[in-house]
């Protein structure tokens, strides 16, 4: 929708979205961080938005799913009404459900670029997030799952079907090579990659083609989540310019829970 202002055309766009990040600015403004079914990810600013009984107050916190009406300022988007329709602040209870929320977050911030459109990852940001809150998922495969969908939907789909390098076909693999970004067959194998499980290769394989929505279906070993984590974690640092960080405090308070036992 486009409408007159003076002498200037104000564009003025609906669309749902999810709060990935905010900062407060000023005294009661905050910049907030949108990745939307429609724009993709933008950045916003949301006047009053810091102060209780501003109609903002609510649905601009973290992690805020609704319908956000944004009108286009000079530099940011501008909220000028919203909708909330499901403020997700539940997750912030429960440190594992806060740390992986917070982590597909920070990976939609490095993947996606400001204005990328992605309506499919959209979909997917929304269904981690309910998966999440249901606890009947194993949270670590969802976390393999939601990044290998992002790996695809920026460009970095890995090949697990066909060896990356003589492009025969395989059933399974155990050697996966980061520079061909992909599963390497027996004849094929180089020492730049790294060795996994057979199971790992087959895990890496179903977990690229099933939906978010069945992943409750996959039990896998501890080996096996252990070397998806090591191979998954590898190919985002590589492909994109900052590595996540929001499990790293987790594994820490994890392995110093380890070491006191």
């Amino acid at each position: 929708m486009t409408y007159r202002q003076g002498d200037d055309y104000l564009s003025i766009f609906k669309t749902r979205a999810i709060i990935i990040k905010t900062q407060d600015i000023k005294e009661s403004d905050k910049l907030v961080w949108l990745f939307t079914e429609k724009l993709g990810k933008v950045s916003t600013i949301a006047r009053g938005a810091k102060r209780s009984r501003n109609s903002l107050f609510s649905t601009t916190l973290q992690f805020c799913y609704g319908d956000y009406v944004l009108y286009k300022g000079k530099s940011l988007y501008v909220i000028n009404e919203s909708i909330l329709i499901d403020s997700f602040q539940d997750l912030l209870d429960d440190l594992n459900d806060l740390t992986y929320a917070s982590y597909f977050c920070e990976l939609i911030d490095i993947a996606m670029s400001d204005g990328e459109k992605s309506e499919e990852m959209f979909k997917q940001l929304v269904t981690a997030f309910y998966l999440i809150r249901s606890h009947a998922v194993d949270i670590e495969i969802l976390a393999r799952s939601f990044e290998l969908k992002i790996l695809q939907a920026t460009g970095y789909e890995l090949n697990f079907d066909y060896c990356c390098i003589c492009r025969k076909k395989m059933a399974s693999f155990n050697y996966f090579s980061f520079q061909y970004s992909g599963g390497v067959c027996d004849k094929c194998k180089k020492i730049n990659g790294l060795h996994i499980d057979y199971a790992t290769g087959s895990a890496l394989k179903y977990l690229s083609k099933i939906s978010l929505e069945n992943v409750y279906k996959v039990v896998l070993s501890d080996k096996v989540k252990k070397e998806l984590y090591k191979v998954l974690n590898l190919v985002i640092s590589q492909n994109y310019f900052r590595k996540p960080k929001s499990l790293d405090t987790l594994r820490y308070l994890e392995n110093f829970e380890k070491n006191k036992i």
